[in-house]
């Protein structure tokens, strides 16, 4: 009999992936950490039966929510991650030579370990870095109590369900805006809107209240069915945005970075929102 993953994060929807083989099945403090093989999509992580990431996509989720802000930006230095335990968005944010410091707060550091040895594909040697400066902690609670600033902050977080619910508030946002510099830029995953459009609709409705520019921007994921992925995006600088063509293929030129899905053009083209789902974010 054919062995299955059903992810059940949906109520009208249940995606299942074929499981060739399992490689690690345990539970942490926090979670239950469950590695498998599939024959298209390599090694698949899910955290409560929830899939995280995969060997053959991730650099799509990734690249969008590193390389998006940091070439808006122009000068990223200084950089903070709230959650990513996998690596991956640490891997990609570490490509910059000009961000000089990142933080990370994961709260699990048994995700970490795991990464480490099982998801070198995805993290390499990033942990290794000396611009790292690892936390293990609550991330609500780092942002809340922190002195440190950053001009840019990824919340790489799961769902708002289990120990990501508290990254989805109202509070949360606010203390992380607090931990921006001037001008800074903060980017939260904020999966699929056609399926999870409250997800949206709550953080957009936060980040107005908050942001001068408050909008998201799309990727299309494949282990993230059900349409394209929304990414929320919140500053003060509203040129950020209106960054022209030509300055970001300078900057990606000078970068001189190979990328699998990030662009110029798709940088541009990612902000363009059909009307379903604009109106989650501008009601």
């Amino acid at each position: 009999m054919t062995d299955w993953a059903w992810e059940t994060l949906h109520d009208d929807l249940h995606v299942g992936l074929r499981r060739s083989k399992v490689l690690f099945d345990s539970k942490t403090d926090h979670q239950r950490l469950v590695l498998f093989d599939n024959p298209t999509f390599g090694k698949v992580l899910t955290l409560d039966g929830v899939i995280q990431t995969t060997e053959a996509d991730e650099f799509i989720y990734h690249e969008m929510l590193t390389h998006v802000p940091v070439m808006a930006h122009g000068a990223v230095k200084r950089a903070l991650i709230i959650g990513g335990g996998d690596g991956g968005m640490l891997e990609e944010l570490l490509k910059h030579p000009g961000i000089e410091h990142v933080t990370m707060v994961e709260i699990d550091a048994s995700v970490i370990e795991f990464s480490k040895q099982h998801l070198s594909a995805i993290c390499k040697d990033a942990f290794e870095d000396p611009r790292l400066n690892l936390h293990i902690g609550d991330g609500a609670v780092f942002v809340a109590e922190s002195a440190d600033s950053f001009d840019l902050i990824i919340c790489d977080s799961t769902d708002p369900i289990g120990p990501g619910e508290a990254l989805f508030t109202q509070g949360f946002y606010a203390n992380a805006k607090a931990r921006l510099d001037q001008g800074g830029v903060l980017v939260t995953q904020n999966g699929v809107p056609f399926l999870q459009p409250d997800e949206l609709r709550g953080t957009m409705r936060a980040f107005r209240q908050l942001f001068a520019d408050a909008t998201c921007y799309l990727a299309t994921v494949p282990t993230y069915v059900g349409g394209p992925m929304a990414f929320g995006w919140g500053t003060d600088n509203p040129a950020l945005r209106q960054v022209t063509d030509e300055t970001l293929q300078d900057r990606f030129d000078a970068w001189g970075a190979e990328t699998r899905y990030y662009t110029p053009a798709v940088h541009k083209a990612a902000f363009a929102l059909p009307p379903y789902i604009e109106r989650l974010v501008i009601p």
